[in-house]
């Protein structure tokens, strides 16, 4: 049986994008061993050996070469995929140009922005700096910033339709904007570059996206969740549950990123989520229990305690998705499904 993840990476391949500009590239991905550019990285490497005339190059550029090793332990006799390791922080020195730079690396868990925002922010901003002054000396085909839904802050009235060019209010004195600021001068960077040297850049905003592969420790909620499953429950409500996000599954958001790297405008940016996974916490949490109630799965309230978790102030926001459907793009994932695909995923790693 294949596994869900080699499963998830054929299913992205069978997308109807131009794969074939990606023959022969040299393609740089930050942060690559990370939740969600590893998808990035192992398409191309599937790539390689199912599609494109002349194999790309992926080069991964990761900060612990230990948790990178085990996360692509299955193509440690490739030639195809090199790893970096370096702070993307810190000026980077390539021994050949990139024909497309992936930029995602970012501590995207809210437990970092209180133990260290000058960590997350820096990635964010130094980051991006160094690596589009990379496409000042060698053009580029492609430049993708990984942002986030939390660049819009609290949007006037709190809920509904989000598109890609309404805006809210984040508080720059509040330690947990060094994750929403930063995203949002990325952007900014990304636009800047963009307009003064054609640097074909183009911006992802990913919503709450989950999957294989995810940290089951990181504090977000549907980690948690997953965790308190495969611990046999009960799912454990820390809030309220009243709070509404929308869920998308790991291989449906990859989709989307390729679709923006190949398909999408210059200097824009584009939500990346799934309306029909649209729910409130306690929905969630009800639903999954629901799912797996042969198992014997239950909801139950708890008290967080003392935590380094970082609570947004965001209750509510549905992205729209219609600028990234123009590309040809749909979510293929129910909540159920996906998240019954994640839960596989870690039982088929025991």
């Amino acid at each position: 049986m294949k596994s869900i993840v080699q499963q998830d990476i054929e299913s992205i391949v069978e997308e109807p994008l131009p794969w074939e500009d990606f023959a022969g590239a040299n393609v740089l991905i930050t942060g690559a061993a990370g939740f969600l550019p590893a998808y990035m990285a192992e398409t191309i490497l599937f790539l390689n050996r199912s599609i494109l005339s002349r194999p790309a190059q992926v080069v991964a550029l990761v900060r612990n070469e230990e948790r990178a090793r085990a996360r692509f332990m299955s193509y440690a006799d490739r030639d195809d995929l090199q790893i970096v390791v370096q702070d993307v922080a810190q000026p980077f020195t390539p021994s050949a140009p990139f024909d497309y730079i992936i930029h995602a690396a970012s501590q995207a868990s809210p437990v970092f922005y209180k133990t260290d925002p000058v960590g997350t922010l820096t990635a964010n901003v130094l980051g991006t700096y160094h690596l589009l002054n990379l496409t000042k000396q060698s053009p580029c085909k492609g430049f993708m910033f990984f942002s986030s839904g939390e660049v819009y802050g609290n949007v006037k009235g709190g809920s509904g339709d989000i598109s890609e060019g309404d805006g809210g209010f984040l508080d720059p004195t509040d330690v947990r904007s060094c994750y929403g600021e930063s995203k949002r001068m990325g952007e900014t960077m990304c636009v800047s570059w963009a307009y003064q040297f054609g640097t074909p850049t183009h911006i992802v905003r990913p919503y709450h996206t989950y999957g294989p592969g995810m940290r089951l420790d990181d504090g977000r909620v549907f980690a948690d969740f997953v965790r308190d499953i495969l611990r046999g429950g009960p799912i454990t409500l820390f809030s309220d549950g009243t709070a509404r996000r929308c869920f998308c599954y790991l291989s449906d958001a990859t989709a989307a990123f390729f679709s923006v790297l190949l398909k999408g405008a210059v200097g824009q940016a584009y939500n990346v989520a799934n309306p029909d996974g649209e729910c409130s916490i306690g929905e969630l949490a009800d639903r999954l229990a629901l799912h797996f109630k042969d198992e014997g799965i239950r909801v139950e309230r708890g008290d967080r305690g003392k935590s380094d978790y970082v609570p947004s102030p965001i209750v509510g926001a549905t992205p729209s998705v219609e600028k990234l459907k123009a590309l040809g793009w749909r979510p293929r994932k129910t909540i159920e499904e996906g998240f019954q695909r994640t839960v596989q995923s870690y039982r088929q790693d025991r």
